[in-house]
């Protein structure tokens, strides 16, 4: 390949900064209208285990069903892939024990789905599929070091492989994938291009996390079990996950804001399950078996450069974490970048290639995806100590006050919890709660009581012993 020679109109090329999730689910959206060489600074694995530059892969991490649907649109045959390497495909609500700050949500009939694994697992499946795809090259081992061009028009990248060799890399498309890290905002004051409005919250979540083996003889559809934190109570806000993974094992998440987080010491981790709003988490690790160390991540503030309003160079995009980083809690992230990429091949399928203006058509055209998964995530956060300089804005009070309500009412309507279940799988915006049925029935409030115990079933307590 003649890397310093521009793409010809017959073989158009695009370049993708980074080699992890984002990246080549990107790669495969572009792969569809040019070739496609991905630049991924370090060497990647050759199965599923842990990558470097991932700090959040040790942590829960859930694929709601709508980047799951997305992925599939990508790449077909991925759920199938999952399912045979162990993955767990958990029905929703059904498959979850969750309590709100509103209290215990039941478990209503399945409506969406989640997907349930290891983030190395999880990558390694995407990559296998994506390293088959056709016009898809990977340099690995290579750093970007810059981009070429203006600040009207990108004209690719500038490079330096392993062996210490620069390079220049021609493209009619430059897409950064690099995820919190990313270079855009210095690369582009460097080009004289203006800077992004940049928003920032962070609640000082500390998450740390522990694989277990889980107890013997579990019912095979295992749910999801979560304690929420009330982030309108005082103090901290704590949190416990235990997400079913592949191997029969449990992974756990238990996470804290400043002056309520957790630790690296393993004799901690069980008290603080056990010191939750509800001691469900806890209860339940002790009926299983630790398998390895605790592991802590510091940096899960939510951060969101707005690309979609600036003046951005052309043929420059930006998907994923590069664009909007979350608070981990919510596990929007992937499923965010999942339809960002298939929104991007749509873009460009419906535009066309040439099209004027293509690529900020397409950094307008997913803010509706990072929008959703922002919302949620900062509309919780802003509430902690410290989250923020001002605090929560008058608009984001009322919006917090309006989804209690609704959370509150899903606790006791099915309606209500199949709204939210909607927009929480990014299966539909948030426009659906306002529909007029879902406002009558957040109005009229829970048609049924509230559920004292943790919606176990009978099964699931015999198996682990709750009623021993």
């Amino acid at each position: 390949m003649s890397t310093g020679q521009p793409p010809s109109r017959t073989n158009r090329r695009a370049i993708v900064i980074g080699g992890g999730f984002t990246g080549m689910l990107a790669a495969r959206a572009l792969s569809d209208h040019a070739e496609v060489i991905v630049i991924e600074r370090d060497d990647l694995p050759n199965g599923p285990e842990p990558r470097k530059g991932v700090p959040q892969a040790p942590h829960t991490h859930v694929l709601w069903s709508g980047g799951a649907d997305a992925i599939e649109t990508l790449l077909p045959g991925t759920a199938k892939a999952l399912n045979a390497a162990g993955a767990h495909r958990i029905p929703l609500t059904t498959g979850m024990v969750a309590y709100s700050p509103q209290g215990w949500y039941r478990r209503w009939d399945e409506s969406h789905y989640a997907i349930t694994c290891s983030r190395d697992l999880l990558d390694w499946i995407i990559r296998d599929q994506v390293f088959n795809a056709a016009r898809i090259t990977v340099m690995e081992g290579t750093t970007v070091l810059g981009l070429t061009g203006s600040a009207t028009a990108v004209t690719g990248v500038s490079i330096r492989r392993a062996d210490g060799e620069e390079d220049t890399l021609l493209a009619d498309l430059v897409l950064d994938a690099s995820g919190k890290a990313s270079r855009t905002p210095h690369w582009l004051n460097e080009l004289g291009a203006p800077q992004p409005t940049t928003r920032d919250v962070d609640s000082g979540l500390v998450y740390a996390s522990r694989i277990y083996q889980a107890p013997a003889g579990l019912p095979d559809s295992w749910p999801i079990i979560n304690v929420q934190p009330d982030p309108r109570a005082d103090g901290p806000g704590q949190n416990g996950v235990i997400l079913p993974i592949e191997g029969g094992r449990w992974l756990v998440t238990l996470s804290g804001t400043r002056g309520g987080q957790p630790t690296d010491n393993p004799e901690d981790f069980h008290r603080f399950a056990l010191g939750l709003r509800h001691p469900l988490v806890g209860q339940l690790l002790a009926k299983a078996k630790p398998l390895g160390p605790v592991q802590v991540t510091h940096m899960t503030a939510n951060r969101r450069r707005y690309y979609e309003k600036t003046a951005m160079p052309d043929r420059l995009v930006l998907l994923g974490d590069a664009v909007a980083a979350y608070n981990p809690q919510y596990g929007h992230g992937m499923s965010v970048a999942a339809q960002s990429a298939v929104t991007m091949g749509e873009t460009i399928q419906r535009r066309g290639w040439a099209a004027p203006g293509l690529t900020a058509r397409i950094q307008k055209a997913i803010a509706q995806h990072v929008n959703t998964a922002w919302a949620f995530a900062t509309g919780t956060d802003v509430f902690y100590e410290g989250a923020t300089e001002a605090g929560p804005a008058l608009g984001e009070r009322l919006a917090a006050r309006f989804v209690d309500r609704l959370s509150l009412t899903a606790t006791g309507s099915g309606r209500v919890a199949r709204a939210l279940t909607d927009v929480t799988t990014l299966q539909a915006g948030p426009q659906v709660l306002t529909h007029p049925r879902t406002l009558i029935a957040a109005a009229i409030g829970p048609l049924k009581p509230q559920l004292a115990e943790p919606p176990l079933t009978d099964e699931e307590r015999r198996a682990v012993g709750l009623d021993d």
